[in-house]
């Protein structure tokens, strides 16, 4: 590693962190970019800025700056609708104490928005893929299924309270989550997205030389998220991420899970959640590896926070390869 790299993507973690010269706070980049998942343009917009800021606080550090990042077609789209996208995500800044202090754009027949984030994290405050402990708990600050949901958000098929309750999670920011876990002594955290739970499992799972059990039953799910699983209302990246990690991930008595369920195993509720596990998340919580003595604790003040938090699992030594098991 390239001196003054504290991380890299050699594990895959949520953001890079580098050192600055003369000593105090770490400086902690990112970058994430979307498509839309909802018609509305300025809640796409917080959805997306939510969603990039996030990475920060899944590394223990606080975002501090931001540069907007998009693509647009200004010549099949009125600007009203760009404006609309900047003015939410320049609402989620706010709210987040970001300062958007530039960007870049480019025209593009697809919408995608994001941001470039630059923040800070303090001398032993660092959370990454490579920190976590055998005998800690994982606690999972939101509920899965906005993949499941965005897909019958863009087919109109997703109910109202699905909708809501989707959108509502993915435009919360992760900030709260952060400070809690920290509160209770986490040593490492990873924000759930695009690869989903069990993906990004994985590369703590990896990274740490661990092992980890998942209790499938636990796992928080949003409203709608296990019918519209079992009517196979799947993205096609939740679909990659459950074949991506089969490889890693067994049953509890040593049995490997399959790609993809077959037949009647889509009515099948171990594998419809194990499903939901790999599903391809946007905006999601924040997965904290918490000493086993702190978790109760730590989740019921993420709950008293509004948040549909729980202990879904726990970090464990790993019997040969590293790996995960679901109960």
């Amino acid at each position: 590693m390239r001196p003054g790299v504290v991380v890299d993507h050699a594990f895959s973690d949520d953001a890079a962190v580098v050192r600055v010269p003369g000593g105090g706070r770490d400086l902690v980049l990112t970058a994430d970019v979307i498509a839309p998942l909802v018609d509305d343009p300025e809640t796409f917009g917080a959805i997306a800025a939510t969603n990039a800021m996030s990475d920060v606080w899944a590394m223990g550090g606080e975002p501090r700056f931001a540069l907007n990042l998009v693509f647009f077609p200004d010549d099949q789209l009125s600007l009203e609708v760009l404006d609309a996208i900047l003015a939410g995500g320049g609402r989620a800044c706010e709210a987040a104490g970001v300062a958007i202090v530039g960007g870049h754009s480019v025209r593009d027949p697809e919408v995608k928005f994001g941001l470039s984030v630059t923040g800070d994290v303090g001398p032993g405050e660092l959370w990454s893929n490579r920190t976590a402990r055998p005998g800690q708990a994982l606690v999972l600050s939101k509920a899965l299924g906005t993949g499941v949901i965005g897909q019958a958000i863009k087919k109109g098929g997703a109910s109202e309270e699905s909708a809501a309750a989707a959108i509502a999670s993915m435009t919360t920011l992760n900030r709260d989550a952060a400070r809690i876990g920290r509160a209770h002594g986490a040593t490492a955290a990873t924000d759930i997205t695009g690869f989903g739970l069990l993906g990004h499992l994985g590369n703590i799972v990896r990274g740490s030389g661990v092992s980890a059990r998942v209790e499938l039953e636990r796992l928080p799910l949003l409203p709608g998220a296990l019918e519209l699983m079992r009517a196979r209302v799947c993205p096609g990246g939740s679909k990659a991420n459950r074949a991506h990690v089969a490889g890693l991930v067994r049953w509890r008595g040593g049995a490997a899970i399959v790609a993809e369920p077959a037949g009647e195993a889509w009515s099948e509720p171990r594998e419809l959640r194990a499903s939901l596990a790999c599903d391809a998340q946007t905006s999601g919580g924040l997965l904290l590896c918490v000493p086993a003595e702190r978790a109760a604790a730590c989740v019921d003040e993420l709950r008293a926070g509004g948040l549909p938090a729980a202990r879904i699992g726990e970090i464990v030594e790993p019997a040969g390869a590293p790996g995960i098991e679901l109960e």
